[in-house]
């Protein structure tokens, strides 16, 4: 499908499938109806793995939500969150849209409700249908409305599913397709006849921007009739209106229900007047006013800076520093009237970037290791530019290393890898004179680097420094498949954006060192193998997490004691990072010693509650100590915080086991362990855990805790390893894991009956 090349111009869908668009249509029009909204939307999955496309949109502007026509499923967006996770999200009011979705809220800071229902068959996930509607702060999305949606969501995926059993297109390509609303009516002649008597210029349009009524003095100041103009887009009847500067004007005034007022100026060659543009939304549609003064609260800061010596007006910079010999100047375009004003010739993708950059900040707070942040660039700042290719390059001992890329091809950039400080290439020379280069094609490259190799015959170029608080971290390069002009606003912005890149690189280079740190104290004080005992077999599993720090607290330990008994310990320091990994250890030693000199479980975990507080770390850890003797199978069991082990007998039959315990270790210096005792027979397994295995976002550990013991009760008994594979394997098949997993087995194989 054809592009909207500007807010001016509706994409053209004639070549849409006919099929999936009228099932797209209808399931967007059912959705609008069903909650109320006064827009709707559905995102489908596109060929590209891991991205959704806008397919259709309906009362609304289609050409104001450009920025979010795409949107990749791993990005902290409510669309994004529903598709992933298959459960719907509903965002009454801006308030709590902003706590969970601070990105979507830098975009679009308006007042409104949306609502977000998955579209799933079975285990099929197609896409997500959105629902905006008018916000209600304090309440929340009623049970009825819910239902609703979740219908109009499962109807399509029926639809859906009926396509593509039929060999229709089920994944989107190109553009999103607006879905039209009845024509505008003009209005009732009285409220023509009252319009027509003000001096000022009236436009009604519907809510997805189409004129209605066009009042006298409207006619007189645009030198168009009526007729002319009823029917049509407001950009494409006014098009110096579909500047992309003032794309969040209009959305804020179709979106938030307030008034919006701003100045636009009417054409550009030759420069054209400032008029005062007033917007008046309801329910039913939006009121425009222009008038020919603009107030002085319009008056945009102007563009254009004074000679002192001379007085004529010259360009800006955007950046003192950003001309080298290397730099490729771009002449902004800029018009001034007599008025003063300047007017920035920029296009859509621009546009969008103006609110980008708050996106991309607020994305890297949440990254935290180099990979992450790259990809968070990828996905924030390629898009906003219109570029295709990324690669950063971080400093090493005096030589930059290739970190990331993306669209380059295959092998190219190996030949920078590792290059000295002293080499003269663009990527270099960005970062020891700290300035940011600029080449509007690769022609310019050429010629400012001569013999430099090229990945490209045509395109641009940007090379920017990446430093965090003075210090040199690396440099980012950004390539473009077509030439292109760097606007002093581009460069301004690039800059900004790089300083960010710069300052979350370097955290999360502080990071790595701390989970290499880490991961090595926990590797050596996990238990490298257990004790082999006769009567007795024990298996112990541990994953890191993958999210934030990574390496946490959680430890196991299988200890045999003097008096031919075995301790099976698991414990779980509260907490990620060194000091986790370090006080883990300090337990697990502490456990260690007090087993050893033979003391009873109770004595145990109190020694070792009152040596954390002593230690005073600033944490807390759970434990549960078994005592076994693998002759009779009698257990001594105590538990401070810990989740409740699970006893398989050897029938099959599970149980979660009820321990009497205390609070967790490190709080009360008087606190007591009472001790549990048990047996396990011949065949029976005992499983001892933490909580990283049975906890998951948005559930109860309890309904955890039972799939575990249902997995448990499925597994085979033997082999013991097969057995805790099994039970580790979903958690260690999941791509973001917030918490670290302990899992320690114990089966007995013999001794008394």
């Amino acid at each position: 499908m054809a592009r909207a090349d500007s807010l001016g111009a509706a994409p053209d869908t004639g070549d849409a499938p006919d099929a999936t668009t009228q099932v797209l249509v209808r399931a967007a029009t059912r959705a609008l109806e069903a909650v109320g909204g006064y827009a709707a939307g559905i995102y489908l999955r596109s060929p590209t793995t891991g991205l959704l496309l806008l397919a259709v949109f309906t009362g609304l502007p289609l050409q104001l939500f450009r920025p979010w026509w795409r949107m990749q499923v791993n990005r902290p967006y409510p669309v994004a969150e529903a598709y992933r996770s298959g459960q719907a999200v509903l965002l009454p009011d801006a308030e709590s849209a902003m706590s969970r979705f601070p990105q979507l809220m830098a975009g679009l800071p308006f007042t409104f409700a949306s609502l977000y229902e998955p579209v799933t068959a079975g285990t099929e996930r197609f896409g997500v249908l959105v629902v905006l509607r008018e916000a209600t702060p304090g309440i929340p999305v009623g049970t009825a409305d819910r239902e609703r949606l979740r219908r109009a969501a499962e109807q399509l995926a029926a639809d859906l599913t009926a396509l593509a059993a039929a060999g229709g297109r089920v994944l989107w390509e190109g553009d999103p397709m607006g879905v039209p609303a009845p024509p505008p009516e003009a209005g009732a002649e009285g409220a023509r006849k009252a319009a027509d008597r003000l001096a000022q210029a009236v436009l009604s349009l519907d809510r997805e921007g189409r004129i209605g009524y066009v009042n006298t003095a409207a006619e007189a100041l645009l030198g168009v009739d009526g007729p002319h103009l009823r029917g049509r887009l407001l950009w494409e009847a006014l098009p110096w209106l579909g500047h992309p500067a003032y794309e969040d004007h209009f959305r804020a005034g179709f979106m938030s229900g307030e008034p919006v007022h701003f100045p636009a100026r009417r054409g550009r060659h030759p420069p054209g007047q400032w008029l005062s543009v007033d917007l008046y939304p309801a329910a039913d549609g939006v009121t425009l006013t222009l008038g020919t003064s603009v107030k002085p609260a319009y008056a945009p800061a102007s563009r254009i800076r004074q000679d002192p010596d001379t007085g004529a007006h010259t360009h800006a910079r955007a950046h003192a520093d950003t001309d080298t010999d290397a730099d490729i100047d771009v002449d902004m375009d800029m018009d001034m009237d007599v008025d003063g004003y300047a007017d920035l010739d920029v296009s859509a993708d621009e546009a969008s970037a103006l609110y980008r950059p708050v996106a991309l900040a607020i994305a890297l707070t949440e990254a935290v290791t180099a990979r992450q942040v790259s990809a968070v660039v990828t996905e924030e700042l390629l898009p906003a530019f219109g570029g295709r290719q990324l690669a950063i390059y971080l400093l090493d001992e005096r030589h930059l290393y290739l970190a990331w890329e993306t669209g380059f091809p295959q092998g190219f950039l190996n030949r920078f890898d590792g290059v000295s400080l002293d080499v003269r290439l663009p990527g270099v020379e960005t970062l020891t004179t700290g300035r940011p280069m600029f080449f509007e094609s690769m022609q310019h490259l050429a010629a400012a680097y001569p013999g430099i190799p090229l990945d490209a015959d045509v395109g641009a170029r940007a090379f920017l420094p990446l430093i965090a608080s003075g210090r040199p971290v690396g440099s980012c390069i950004l390539g473009f498949d077509s030439p292109r002009g760097f606007s002093p606003e581009e460069r301004t912005v690039l800059t900004a954006l790089a300083g960010l890149i710069a300052q979350a690189l370097a955290r999360a280079r502080r990071y790595d060192s701390e989970v290499a740190l880490a991961r090595g104290l926990q590797s050596a004080l996990l238990p490298h193998r257990l004790p082999v005992r006769e009567h007795v077999d024990t298996v112990g599993r541990y994953l890191p997490g993958t999210q934030g720090m990574e390496v946490g607290g959680d430890w196991y330990d299988v200890v045999e004691t003097g008096a031919g008994l075995l301790a099976l310990v698991i414990g779980d320091v509260q907490g990620h990072g060194v000091a986790a990994a370090a006080t883990m250890g300090q337990l697990r030693s502490a456990v260690r010693a007090f087993a050893l000199s033979g003391s009873t479980p109770e004595q145990v975990v109190s020694g070792t509650n009152q040596l954390l507080i002593d230690l005073d770390p600033g944490q807390f850890a759970s434990c549960c100590y078994m005592l076994l003797d693998p002759a009779s199978g009698s257990v001594m069991a105590a538990r401070a915080g810990h989740p409740q082990p699970l006893l398989r007998h050897p029938d099959g039959r599970t149980e979660v086991l009820d321990l009497a315990g205390g609070v967790v270790l490190g709080i009360d210096p008087e606190a007591s362990y009472p001790v549990t005792e048990l047996r396990l027979t011949t065949g029976s397994i005992l499983a001892l855990y933490t909580d990283g295995l049975v906890e998951k976002p948005g559930l109860d550990i309890d309904v955890g805790v039972e799939r575990l013991r249902t997995a448990l009760e499925a597994a085979r008994p033997s082999p013991l390893t097969e057995t805790a594979d099994r039970l580790i394997s979903e958690a260690g098949n999941t791509a973001d894991r917030p918490d670290d997993i302990a899992l320690l087995l114990a089966s007995r194989t013999g001794g008394d009956p």
